[in-house]
């Protein structure tokens, strides 16, 4: 069982940070490079459409398995500093993402089906700017996650 939920929360780490990797590292400047933005927001808006269920699912799944094997370890009195660091971390990337989602991606999306590309492109550049700091905060956490087991 303890296998499974690690295995459970690490694929869904995997999805969603390394799928903002992907979109933010490699397959942003490409598009930049290539398409013209009305095109190039037409792309974001199905991207997202796809990735942004995918991440709805890893967020169930992180925390859900790491809340349980929290529960499994005794409680959060029982576990590492790391965990409590993680958690925190991982908090803060689920509400920055859920502000992405309805905040910016909802009203983004509306802006791209009616053709309103310049406040479309207003709202890309700010998910642009959020998911710069949800990568960043995966990023850490995977290195809290990495020295906190190792350290204790």
């Amino acid at each position: 069982m303890l296998t499974f939920l690690k295995l459970l929360h690490l694929f869904g780490v995997v999805v969603w940070v390394g799928g903002m990797f992907f979109a933010y590292l490699v397959l942003r400047p490409v598009a930049a490079d290539v398409l013209q933005p009305p095109e190039r927001l037409r792309l974001w808006n199905g991207v997202f459409s796809r990735f942004f269920n995918w991440v709805w699912l890893s967020i169930g799944a992180i925390l859900l398995s790491g809340l349980y094997l929290i529960y499994l370890y005794g409680g959060m009195g029982n576990v590492g500093h790391y965990v409590h660091t993680m958690l925190l971390l991982g908090l803060v990337m689920v509400a920055v993402y859920v502000y992405v989602f309805f905040g910016c991606f909802v009203p983004f999306s509306l802006h791209v089906e009616k053709e309103h590309w310049k406040e479309a492109g207003a709202l890309l550049g700010k998910i642009r700017k959020l998911v710069a700091i949800n990568l960043s905060l995966g990023v850490l956490t995977l290195a809290v996650a990495t020295i906190g087991v190792q350290f204790g």
